[in-house]
Order: C-alpha cells, then sequence, then structure tokens
C-alpha cells in the first residue's frame, strides 16, 4: 500500500517571521502516522537553513526549484550539488509557474529531473494541462508528453525516487478545483502510463498527488480517489488549514 505524501509549496511568500510563525504554530503542531503519510515543505530557499534548524523530525523539507547547471559560473542559480550539501531530501520540478512565467518546456524539466536524482534527491514532478487544453480535450496529451519527456531522461530504477504531482493549471491559486471524479480520471491515465511506460512496479509503487486549490473542505473528499495518494498544497499551505489536510491523509484509511 502507498504511503500517502503531502507537500506544502509555500512558493515565494513569507518574511522570515511569518516563516517563523508558520513553523512553530502549525508546521511543529502537526501530528500524523509517519507510516501512513509523509510530509513537506518547501519554503523559499534563503529560509531553508533556519526551517531544517527549527522544524519538527517528522517533516521533511523540500526546495521549489533547481538549476539545469551545476556548480560553477552560473550566477543566481541553485545547484543540486548545494542542495544536496545541505542536506534537503526532496525538490519540487516543473511546476506551472516555472513553465509559465520562466519559459522552463518539457525538455529542461525532463533534463532538470535527471540531475536531482543523479544526486540522490526526490522529485515532486509537476504536470498539468491549461483551461484551454482542457476544454479542448487535450489534457492526456498534454500530460503524456511532460511524462515522456521525464522519461526519455530517467532508467526505470530512478523512478522509485519520484512523485507526480498533477496540478490541472486551471485550478492553481483560482479556487477552482478539479471534481474528485475529475482528478481520478488523470490519476488514473497517469497510472496506466506508468505502467505501460515504466512498468507494473512504477505503476503500483508511485505516488500520484493532486495540487490545485486543494483545501481543507475538499481534501477529504479528494483522498478518498483511488488513485490519488495525497496533495501539493498551495496556499493552504501558509494557513493553519494545512493540518486539516494532513489529517485528511492521515485519516483516509
Amino acid at each position: 500500500m502507498r504511503r500517502y505524501f503531502v507537500g506544502g509549496n509555500w512558493k515565494c511568500n513569507n518574511t522570515i517571521a511569518q516563516t517563523q510563525s508558520l513553523i512553530n504554530t502549525v508546521i511543529n503542531k502537526l501530528v500524523f502516522d509517519i507510516n501512513k503519510v509523509e510530509v513537506a515543505v518547501a519554503p523559499i530557499f534563503l529560509h531553508v537553513p533556519w526551517v531544517q534548524a527549527n522544524i519538527q523530525k517528522n517533516v521533511q523539507v523540500a526546495i521549489q526549484n533547481s538549476s539545469l547547471t551545476k556548480m560553477g559560473a552560473y550566477t543566481g542559480e541553485i545547484s543540486v550539488e548545494q542542495v544536496k550539501d545541505l542536506g534537503i531530501p526532496w525538490v519540487i520540478l516543473g511546476h506551472s509557474e516555472r513553465r509559465q512565467y520562466y519559459g522552463e518546456t518539457n525538455e529542461i524539466v525532463g533534463k532538470k529531473t535527471r540531475i536531482a536524482l543523479d544526486y540522490q534527491l526526490n522529485v515532486m514532478a509537476c504536470v498539468g494541462e491549461k483551461l484551454a487544453e482542457r476544454e479542448s480535450g487535450q489534457t492526456t496529451q498534454v500530460i503524456q508528453a511532460q511524462l515522456n519527456s521525464i522519461k526519455k531522461e530517467l532508467t526505470t530504477e530512478q523512478w522509485a525516487k519520484v512523485v507526480v504531482a498533477y496540478e490541472p493549471v486551471w485550478a492553481i491559486g483560482t479556487g477552482k478545483t478539479a471534481s474528485p471524479e475529475q482528478a481520478q480520471e488523470v490519476h488514473a491515465f497517469i497510472r496506466g502510463w506508468l505502467k505501460s511506460q515504466i512498468g507494473t512496479q512504477a505503476e503500483q509503487a508511485t505516488r500520484i498527488i493532486y495540487g490545485g486549490s486543494v483545501t481543507e473542505k475538499n481534501a477529504a473528499d479528494l483522498i478518498k480517489q483511488p488513485d490519488l495518494d495525497g496533495f501539493l498544497v498551495g496556499g493552504a499551505a501558509l494557513k493553519p488549514a494545512f493540518a486539516d489536510i494532513v489529517a485528511a491523509a492521515n485519516n483516509a484509511r
């Protein structure tokens, strides 16, 4: 049985005082069974050392992006060697905001994923369609292309360290959420892709999580879906509601 995964993507939010408050009042008060649920939060990189030093032991730390290049003359970048050196276990790659605002293509996301896995990091690999793509019936084609670009770069064994995050772009930060049935339909497609393209072990073991205006109000219904293994939470990860979302996963079985 796959262990649920709940990630909190804090995006480019919080002063250090706000991060300290969030850790002390919400994250460090989370109570969950680590055998049932894995939890990770992703602050801005500037705050990572403080978070690492002060977060409860059952919650892991992630970063929100890593570089396509390694250490060297690449001003402004953060390399996987540096991430590994800090002992950070997780990285979010391919988020729609990286694709939309910073020109990251499917190919770039695939290469970044390989580089991170080569350094033994765990990856939350994001996929998802825009509203126009959903309305024109292209959802599965878009997601398949995104997954194919990752597959091109990885060995079969490396998929063991990947969590696939389905984030319909039309639902991120809009207040709109895919219905449980819509989410399950896409998650089932991804699981079928894993079986046909990677193998039965990947199909059964890979966690597929949902992101897109996840809140404490819809988490319990979403997590009931058979191919939904948790959440990548955006706005609600900055609020006390994050505890309710973790609890929804913890109480699902």
